[in-house]
């Protein structure tokens, strides 16, 4: 099976056009097109790069984003993997054991994939002709997605994107912030284009973070979407200023940096001001902040990332994202910006 990479991702949402709205005035997408004439749904596709993003909302009791939502909120439903030949690609996911309903193979929890044509989506929506001059072009792709599983969920989830979709793992790291601890396995297609970041949490410890994020999205599902910038600095500045919130760092993690690296592309002042963390491999460095989560069920978020040359996800930074979702999640955001 030859995944080649995210064609888009499909949000199942209570209202896609107000969603859409948010999404262009913070985030600088622009509307590509509309899906209007489904008696059972409402679709809207945005676009900024290579980025694709299908907002859909039910019309009808029976469609699908009707129950998601009710169980979830709004959510990353549905991540459409693009193939030269979607037919054969399913039929090779079937006959390696995958679960499906129709043309939508399960993925984890509710999220699902299918399979596409490079570029099939854009030929069925119906092409906005209106210019937008608040898009921006600073978001290029999607760099990776993030997922929370059930406890005893993530070698199984591992195990069958292996055997389903060919996928690799990549990486595992085991972590632990105060008495909390979770579990991380990241597995990527062949083709190096598709990553999955799989979290769980360590029932022998606290619980915490990823225990919250279960309870409250009603089951495993995105927990964030990393979209990848080649000017970090200049994304960083301009979302904040169209209203983006991001999580702060304490100043101690820029304190020592210098230990950490003889030399990092970007200033460090300029890192502490924008709060950006940095990360290194044996290929290069890797720039990455998370926003504060907007949505009402405080479950989902997203990341900014820019790579020079690295690889890897930032591993030494999973400990600093989770200590700064937890200052905010226990109400200390404030303070930690301070320190």
């Amino acid at each position: 099976m030859h995944v080649q990479d995210i064609d888009h991702v499909e949000f199942y949402v209570g209202d896609a056009d107000e969603v859409a709205a948010a999404l262009r005035a913070q985030y600088g997408f622009r509307v590509h097109g509309w899906v209007r004439d489904r008696p059972d749904h409402h679709s809207v596709l945005l676009r900024q790069g290579g980025i694709l993003v299908l907002l859909t909302s039910a019309r009808t009791a029976d469609h699908p984003a009707s129950a998601y939502v009710a169980a979830h909120g709004d959510g990353l439903a549905t991540v459409a993997l693009s193939t030269d030949d979607p037919d054969a690609a399913l039929a090779e996911a079937l006959a390696r054991g995958a679960t499906a309903t129709g043309t939508r193979v399960t993925g984890f929890g509710d999220v699902g994939h299918v399979f596409v044509r490079p570029g099939e989506l854009l030929s069925t929506v119906e092409a906005s002709t209106e210019s937008d001059e608040d898009a921006l072009e600073l978001l290029d792709a999607v760099d990776h997605i993030a997922a929370c599983v059930a406890p005893g969920e993530l070698d199984p989830t591992v195990e069958y994107y292996e055997r389903v979709l060919g996928f690799k793992q990549i990486f595992e790291e085991h972590i632990e912030v105060g008495g909390q601890a979770m579990n991380s396995k990241v597995v990527q297609s062949v083709s190096k284009e598709v990553t999955l970041t799989l979290l769980e949490p360590d029932t022998t410890a606290n619980p915490g973070q990823i225990d919250d994020f279960l309870a409250a999205h009603h089951g495993p599902g995105v927990q964030h979407l990393a979209f990848r910038t080649a000017d970090i600095a200049t994304a960083v500045r301009t979302l904040r200023e169209r209203g983006v919130g991001f999580l702060t760092t304490p100043g101690s993690y820029y304190d020592a940096l210098a230990e950490r690296f003889d030399h990092v592309a970007v200033p460090v002042e300029q890192l502490r001001e924008l709060n950006i963390l940095v990360d290194q491999d044996n290929e290069g460095e890797l720039f990455q902040i998370f926003t504060q989560t907007t949505h009402p069920r405080r479950t989902l978020f997203f990341e900014v990332i820019e790579r020079l040359g690295a690889l890897t996800f930032g591993s030494a930074n999973i400990k600093a994202l989770y200590e700064a979702v937890e200052r905010e999640r226990t109400g200390e955001h404030d303070r930690g910006a301070a320190q």
